[in-house]
């Protein structure tokens, strides 16, 4: 599937199945644009993708709104001792630091963990980022720890990590919409580990779904 009917899928709210490759995590993640992600898309992933369902921010926002990476603000916390600072992730398996940083739930969700609560998250993530005065309106509107996990892109994007995060937030990007992604990976019931490549191009054809391969991603990205 040509990388423009992925782009015209994330412009009408629609779902992108997105493989970052073999010699990585080798997962494919189910990706929608979080300024149109309803409680309904919220379910789709629960329920067909199974994994962690995260917000996946442009890096420049992630500052703005004076985030930092987890595994930053463990390092310099006065609450850990040296010991458990061992705990700490470096490099993950397969290369790379992972992107996560704090979790957080709209002020106006109950439990935080609902469809509709996760939904409201994602899409008041995504409307912050047109506010002038967002790191104000970030501290006021949302509360830690909550339950949908931020993931902030490396600077660069595609040039410094190849990650669903990136990838996910390079494609928003490049479809001229809000660089706010709301991604979760896709997992095998029957073999209890990740989808693999081969049944998650056959969902993404049953279900009319635009697969991308991180591949082509990264070709693109060279020549734009």
């Amino acid at each position: 599937m040509s990388l423009e009917s992925a782009i015209a899928s994330l412009k009408r709210g629609e779902f992108v199945l997105l493989f970052d490759s073999a010699g990585r995590e080798n997962e494919i993640d189910m990706v929608v644009a979080a300024e149109f992600t309803t409680p309904e898309h919220v379910a789709r992933m629960r329920q067909h993708a199974g994994g962690l369902l995260c917000l996946a921010i442009d890096h420049s926002f992630g500052q703005k709104l004076g985030l930092r990476y987890m595994h930053d603000i463990l390092s310099n916390s006065d609450s850990l001792d040296s010991d458990s600072k061992e705990m700490i992730m470096g490099l993950a398996p397969y290369g790379d630091r992972p992107t996560f940083s704090i979790s957080i739930n709209h002020y106006q969700t109950y439990t935080g963990i609902t469809d509709h609560d996760r939904a409201l998250t994602i899409n008041e993530m995504a409307n912050l980022y047109k506010v002038e005065n967002n790191r104000k309106k970030f501290v006021s509107s949302f509360k830690t720890p909550g339950h949908v996990p931020l993931l902030i892109a490396s600077k660069g994007l595609l040039v410094n990590r190849q990650g669903h995060t990136e990838m996910s937030v390079y494609l928003t990007r490049i479809a001229e919409l809000t660089p706010v992604t709301a991604i979760c990976e896709m997992m095998d019931a029957e073999t209890y580990s990740a989808l693999s490549f081969e049944k998650a191009q056959k969902y993404a054809k049953q279900n009319a779904i635009p697969f991308v391969d991180g591949k082509e991603l990264i070709e693109y990205a060279k020549v734009h």
